[in-house]
C-alpha cells in the first residue's frame, strides 16, 4: 500500500460492449480491471458481466450469452465497485478513448460525473508507436510483437491483462521516469464521486451453467397423477416449440417450469410426458423408413435435453414400434406466416429475409400477436422483440434452426 499522498499505480481497464457508439444506445456488458503498481507488477484484478437490459449486439465477437447476462448486475449496482478500483490511479487501456467513452456514458446515465478523461490516462495503443515501432496497433498484434500471451481475446479481464502486460513492457523500456510520470502524481487528486449501495457481487462468464439446473429438476415433486389429454397436449405443445432449435433456452425452461406448475404437473408426470414426446419423435422417424444414424443422434440429443436417461432413445424406438403413441399438434410454418428477426446473425439481415420470402414466409419488422416465429441470434435475447414474443407465446429459434426449416 503506497504511503499517503503517494501514487497508487495503474488501473488497466477493458470493456466489452453491445456496439461501437454509446450515442446509439450501445452499452457496456463486461468490464475488467487489473491493478499494477508503479513497476508494472499485477497487484489485483476484478471483472463482472453487466446486464444492459437490451440485446447483446455482436455475440459472435464477444461470445457473451444472454443466459449468463440474466444473472449479472446492472451498471448502477456495481458503479461503486468501479469507482473504488479506479480512484487514485492512472487509468490505462488499449484504445483508452473507447473504454473511457463507454464507462463515462454508463456513469452519465446515472447522473454521475467522473474525472475519467483519456487525456489523463495511458493508452497502450497510442504509445505503441513509440515502444513498438512498426507494429500494427490492434491488441493482438501489439501483444504478439511484445511477446505477451493473449488467450481468450474479447473477454474483458483477459484483454485487460493483455493491455497490462503491454504497459509493463513499456515501463521496462521507459525506465524510472516514463513519459506519463506527471499523471501519477495528479491521479491522487482527481475528484471521484462517492457512490454508496452499489457493491453487488461480480458475475463471470459461465455462471448460467453453474446456477441454472436442468429444468426438470426445478419442477416440484408431487404425488404422481398422469395428465389428462388436455393438460398433456398443452405441455407437449410448448415443449415442441421449445425444441424447434434442438436447444432449451433459459427463458424456455422457465416457461416450461411455470406451465407445469399451472397445470399441477409433478416432476414424475413431466418426465413421463417427456418420454411420450420422445416416443412420438421416434414414431415419426420410423414412419419415414429405416431409422438412420442421424435419427438416432437426434433422439439421443432430445433425450438429453429432456433430462432423460441415455437408454431412453432406444426405449422410445421400441415403444413406438410396438404401440405407436397418438401424436399432437407439432409446430409447422405455413406459407404467408409472419417471421421476425432480431440480433446480429451470421449473414446480413436482408439475406435472411430474402430466404424467408423465397420459402413463402413474410418477414416482418416488429412483433405482433399475428407473428408466427421469431428468429434470434441468441434464443435468450433481451431485445424488446424477444421480450414481447415471450409475452405473446411466440416461439423463438436460432438462425441455424430456421435454416433447417427452410430446407
Amino acid at each position: 500500500m503506497p504511503a499517503a499522498g503517494q501514487p497508487r499505480g495503474y488501473a488497466v481497464i477493458d470493456v466489452e460492449t453491445t456496439g461501437l457508439r454509446p450515442s446509439w444506445n450501445d452499452r457496456v456488458i463486461e468490464i475488467g480491471i487489473v491493478h499494477l503498481d508503479l513497476a508494472g507488477e499485477v497487484t489485483g484484478e476484478w471483472s463482472t458481466l453487466i446486464n444492459p437490459e437490451r440485446d447483446l449486439g455482436p455475440q459472435h465477437i464477444h461470445g457473451i450469452t444472454a443466459a449468463d447476462i440474466r444473472h449479472a448486475p446492472v451498471f448502477e449496482e456495481i458503479a461503486g465497485s468501479v469507482v473504488e478500483r479506479l480512484e487514485g490511479r492512472v487509468v490505462a487501456a488499449h484504445n483508452l478513448p473507447f473504454d473511457v467513452r463507454f464507462v463515462s456514458h454508463e456513469f452519465g446515465r446515472m447522473g454521475v460525473e467522473t474525472p475519467l478523461d483519456h487525456a489523463a490516462g495511458v493508452c497502450t495503443m497510442a504509445w505503441s508507436a513509440e515502444f513498438l515501432p512498426g507494429a500494427p496497433r490492434n491488441l493482438a498484434d501489439c501483444c504478439a510483437r511484445a511477446g505477451i500471451p493473449l488467450n481468450g481475446h474479447h473477454d474483458a479481464l483477459v484483454d485487460a491483462h493483455a493491455a497490462a502486460g503491454l504497459l509493463r513492457h513499456y515501463l521496462d523500456l521507459a525506465g524510472p521516469r516514463p513519459p506519463w510520470t506527471p499523471l501519477l502524481g495528479m491521479s491522487r487528486s482527481f475528484p471521484w464521486p462517492v457512490i454508496t449501495g452499489s457493491g453487488a457481487a461480480g458475475v463471470r462468464r459461465g455462471v448460467s451453467a453453474e446456477r441454472d439446473p436442468h429444468f426438470l429438476a426445478r419442477i416440484a415433486e408431487r404425488p404422481s397423477c398422469p395428465a389428462d389429454p388436455g393438460r398433456a397436449a398443452a405441455y407437449l405443445t410448448l415443449l415442441d416449440e421449445a425444441l424447434l432449435d434442438h436447444h432449451v433456452s433459459v427463458a424456455e425452461a422457465d416457461a416450461l417450469v411455470g406451465l407445469a406448475a399451472r397445470l399441477d404437473l409433478g416432476r414424475a408426470d413431466v418426465a413421463g410426458l417427456h418420454l411420450n414426446y420422445l416416443t412420438v419423435l421416434a414414431g415419426a422417424a420410423l414412419a419415414e423408413g429405416p431409422v438412420t444414424e442421424d435419427d438416432r443422434h437426434e433422439l439421443d440429443l432430445v433425450a438429453t435435453l429432456l433430462g432423460l436417461s441415455t437408454e431412453s432413445a432406444a426405449r422410445a424406438l421400441a415403444d413406438a414400434s410396438a404401440s405407436p403413441r397418438p401424436g399432437f399438434a407439432r409446430f409447422r410454418l405455413s406459407p404467408g406466416d409472419l417471421v421476425v428477426f432480431t440480433g446480429e446473425m451470421d449473414g446480413a439481415r436482408d439475406e435472411w429475409e430474402l430466404r424467408a420470402r423465397q420459402a413463402g414466409y413474410v418477414p416482418h419488422g416488429y412483433i405482433t400477436k399475428r407473428v408466427r416465429l421469431l428468429v434470434a441470434a441468441d434464443p435468450d435475447s433481451l431485445s424488446t422483440k424477444a421480450r414481447k414474443a415471450r409475452d405473446y407465446g411466440i416461439p423463438i429459434v436460432t438462425p441455424d434452426a430456421f435454416a433447417r426449416m427452410l430446407g
